[in-house]
């Protein structure tokens, strides 16, 4: 089925509803955590300098964790990782916010970010492997993109409740709402068992083919690209002197990336997904360099939207592959380090785009941008025999 009718006969499949409902409260953390982190630390000590390293520890700690959550899940079930981990985590993040608040010296605070980290799992991961498990091969395509939707969405609305708790209640009480969220949401999805997958009986480790190697650089440099993207429209709003306007620019970007993410999964595309990957891929490299030029407020805000165009699609497109490269009961895993590739490439792109941005202005960070475009396109398109392999043995 295309068109959005799509939608709608995804959303009356039995159990979808529920799975994307909570899973919308159980990911809602994930845009929530690092500005949460930040928040309680600087209002704690007054150093933005402790709150970066926290916020960093946490970030990075959770990446790593990821893949290795993510097999453990295909191997024993989603179920036992889901349940072990919201326990762990929720004692992790306590005993966080507990030493930030009690202002323990700072070596202490990065070991128990450490540790908090290594008991977050990817909930976008095992949502797009239970969503695999739930629906038909025909509509997994517009699943994953209301995954991307739903996304944008929680990106949109994640760091707007985290600051509004910490301003208006207490500063901890952003990352208090995570652990909650985290909680319910891992909970509610271990007893949903009509989409959970089966555990996986293969030792093949993901990480082992070819395609998913060249998937992981492809999200690297999407991630390093939607990093200093971040950083352009921070830097651009303070040259303006309107610092508030990159929350404006961010949401606006989010919005390009939210609708055409729902106009590409309601199309059946005749390209493969592979190719997909590389068009989308061009897209968003060159939907970016825009943002160089802008002279205004407004044209920027313009541009915001075009930059933001190619986000979702390429994501989908990647999510897609990635189905049919990954061994069988393995989907959580190979979701895992997509997610992981991504999340360190923003970290890394936001690091070096910060650092050209004070040198050279907001336009020295599109350059960056476009430099992990250009990684993500070239991957993409020299990993194309790769990316089909797996496809083309099983049909």
């Amino acid at each position: 089925m295309s068109g959005f009718g799509s939608y709608r006969a995804l959303l009356r499949t039995p159990g979808a509803p529920a799975l994307a409902f909570w899973g919308v409260a159980g990911r809602f953390p994930m845009a929530m955590r690092s500005i949460g982190c930040l928040l309680l630390v600087s209002a704690a000590t007054g150093s933005l300098a402790d709150a970066g390293a926290v916020a960093a520890a946490l970030m990075i700690s959770q990446g790593f964790a990821g893949p290795l959550l993510g097999r453990l899940a295909d191997r024993l079930s989603q179920r036992r990782i889901l349940l072990v981990t919201c326990l762990l985590h929720a004692l992790g993040m306590t005993s966080l916010v507990a030493s930030i608040v009690l202002r323990t010296p700072l070596w202490p605070q990065l070991v128990i970010a450490v540790a908090t980290g290594l008991s977050t799992i990817s909930m976008t991961s095992f949502l797009r492997a239970r969503w695999t498990a739930l629906v038909d091969h025909g509509l997994l395509r517009t699943a994953y993109a209301l995954e991307s939707v739903l996304d944008e969405m929680i990106f949109l609305l994640g760091p707007l409740l985290v600051t509004l708790l910490a301003s208006a209640v207490h500063p901890a009480a952003g990352l208090l709402a995570c652990a909650a969220l985290t909680t319910v949401g891992s909970v509610v999805l271990a007893l949903h068992t009509r989409s959970e997958p089966a555990p996986g009986r293969g030792q093949e480790r993901v990480i082992g083919v070819p395609g998913l190697r060249v998937l992981v650089v492809v999200y690297a440099g999407i991630g390093f690209l939607l990093g200093s993207v971040d950083v352009t429209m921070i830097a651009f709003a303070r040259e303006r002197s309107a610092p508030g306007l990159a929350g404006v620019f961010l949401a606006l970007t989010a919005l390009g990336s939210l609708s055409a993410g729902l106009f590409y999964g309601a199309k059946d595309w005749r390209l493969s997904q592979s190719q997909l990957l590389s068009v989308t891929a061009c897209a968003l490299t060159l939907g970016v360099l825009p943002l160089g030029f802008a002279g205004s407020p407004v044209v920027m805000a313009i541009l915001a939207v075009v930059a933001g165009v190619s986000i979702a699609p390429v994501l989908i497109a990647g999510n897609s592959v990635l189905k049919s490269l990954s061994p069988q009961g393995s989907l959580a895993e190979g979701f895992s380090w997509l997610t992981s590739a991504e999340a360190l490439g923003i970290a890394l792109g936001a690091a070096v785009a910060g650092r050209l941005a004070e040198l050279g202005g907001f336009a020295a960070a599109v350059w960056t941008a476009a430099g992990g475009g250009v990684v993500a396109l070239g991957a993409s398109v020299a990993g194309q025999p790769a990316l089909r392999a797996k496809a083309l043995e099983r049909t």
